[in-house]
């Protein structure tokens, strides 16, 4: 199967990295030359647009900042859609709201097309060794169709039902860590400021019961003082009005979110948009004029888990 990868950023770019290491026919497209100089450098062809992209593939994946940075690729007169014909699929990996991907798919389908929603989760660092997990979201036998390429970019996938459904899901994996981030500022100035060891403290917390994802990385890096999580605020922000914008199309008021979003939003302009996401608690070392630091942590995470073979979950 001929695979095209449209957006070669922090996530796309490790992603399309796994498909070309293990040997898949790749096309890609990015409007920056310099990332797709690098891919056909190392074998990979490269598209002029993305109805380029589509017309040559069998596979087209995207994977891109905003829901109107896709509706610009998928739609535009040298978009996916003008380049689709019968049987090809199309695979949007962004974090996006589950209706834009409906509406999009729906052209998708006009085009006797297969549209399915495929976001993943699990850090960066993750996707750079193919230990992410991938949530997909569409027509069951299409996602068998394109699980061996699946199991090449992630470690754990997970088929969770129709078009639309993985891209929710999505959103409340990255809420939940959005929480826990936030929270995790609270925890660390009162550790801080009760003079605990923070090397014991970070080691307490990961055997505990209020251990998370969250803290196992984000916490590290934190803790050097890079807050390098490859993650920016923009994202955070993003994806945050993303879950209170469907809580209200649900018609479910929501009470811990606005405020963790409202939190993000300080940061945020505190920071900027480019910020990483973990310098939310940055803001709490500032108000109190102290700081997390702590010897033996990297300023970058690296995935230590051997790269593995991926799997349906």
């Amino acid at each position: 199967m001929k695979v095209g990868f449209i957006g070669l950023g922090n996530v796309g770019g490790k992603l399309a990295g796994s498909l070309l290491k293990n040997k898949f026919n790749l096309t890609v497209r990015d409007l920056e030359e310099r990332l797709t100089k690098k891919f056909k450098n190392k074998g990979a062809m490269v598209a002029n647009s993305p109805k380029e992209l589509a017309e040559k593939v069998d596979l087209i994946i995207t994977c891109l900042p905003s829901p109107e940075v896709c509706a610009e690729v998928m739609e535009s007169k040298d978009g996916v859609i003008n380049g689709l014909s019968e049987n090809k699929i199309w695979l949007e990996m962004s974090t996006t709201d589950e209706s834009e991907v409906k509406r999009l798919g729906k052209l998708v389908l006009d085009k006797k097309a297969i549209p399915l929603d495929g976001p993943v989760s699990g850090g960066c660092h993750r996707a750079e060794t193919g230990n992410i997990s991938i949530f997909v979201g569409g027509d069951r036998k299409s996602f068998e169709k394109i699980l061996p390429i699946l199991t090449t970019m992630g470690r754990k996938i997970l088929h969770t039902g129709g078009l639309g459904s993985a891209s929710i899901l999505k959103v409340i994996t990255n809420y939940l860590a959005s929480v826990h981030l936030a929270a995790l500022g609270e925890a660390w100035t009162v550790a801080k400021k009760s003079k605990l060891d923070l090397n014991k403290t970070f080691k307490g917390i990961a055997v505990s019961s209020g251990n998370s994802f969250v803290h196992e990385t984000e916490s590290q890096v934190i803790l050097n003082g890079s807050y390098n999580i490859n993650f920016t605020m923009d994202l955070v922000k993003k994806d945050m009005n993303l879950f209170n914008e469907l809580s209200k199309k649900l018609n479910t008021p929501l009470e811990i979110s606005p405020f963790v979003l409202d939190i993000f939003k300080d940061a945020q302009k505190k920071y900027g948009s480019r910020a990483w996401s973990s310098m939310v608690v940055k803001r709490l070392e500032d108000k109190f004029k102290t700081n997390f630091r702590a010897s033996g942590f990297p300023d970058e995470l690296v995935d230590s888990e051997k790269e593995e073979k991926g799997y349906e979950i």
